[in-house]
């Protein structure tokens, strides 16, 4: 399946109620992992952004749109075999490892580059080691599913979560 019909299955694939469940399953696994791993090595602490509704409503939709289906639709869609294409687990584990590496390696490259407020952040290790876990659940999501939008979600509710409860909004914009 070469890389635009993979788009186009992946986006045209309606998730079924075993697949959100799935991804609703990895979202609370993936916050069980992450809470306590951001709270002990305080990257991670309760702060509520005061964002008038309008900014709060442009920061979910900028969030959804970049990273959520941007970075999906790069770090999964186009590096990994649908789950229709029937790779052996072997392949599966080396394309998984090597998306994994590439996801985590954008986002400290993404602060040399283009967003350089981030810098702090997206060098963290904590922050990276938090990303390689979201990684790791976005990618079971869309092998579950082999559809964009759990992989989506779990990515968009992580990020916003980030930004307007756990300190994220001040560490990207101080």
């Amino acid at each position: 399946m070469d890389a635009t019909q993979r788009l186009l299955t992946a986006i045209a694939t309606i998730p079924n109620g075993w697949a959100w469940l799935y991804a609703a399953n990895l979202l609370i696994l993936y916050s069980l992992i992450a809470l306590p791993i951001g709270f002990k090595f305080n990257f991670l602490h309760i702060e509520i952004v005061g964002l008038p509704r309008i900014r709060m409503g442009g920061l979910l939709i900028i969030c959804l749109l970049s990273p959520a289906i941007t970075e999906e639709i790069v770090f999964r869609v186009l590096l990994l075999p649908h789950p229709s294409e029937n790779y052996s687990p072997a392949h599966l584990a080396l394309w998984g490892s090597v998306s994994l590496a590439i996801f985590i390696l954008y986002h400290p490259l993404n602060a040399l580059s283009f967003y350089s407020a981030g810098r702090k952040a997206f060098f963290n290790p904590v922050f990276l080691t938090l990303a390689a876990i979201l990684g790791i659940a976005c990618t079971l999501s869309y092998w579950q599913s082999g559809s964009l939008w759990p992989p989506v979600v779990i990515h968009w509710l992580v990020v916003v979560a980030w930004l307007t409860l756990l300190g994220g909004y001040k560490k990207l914009n101080s």
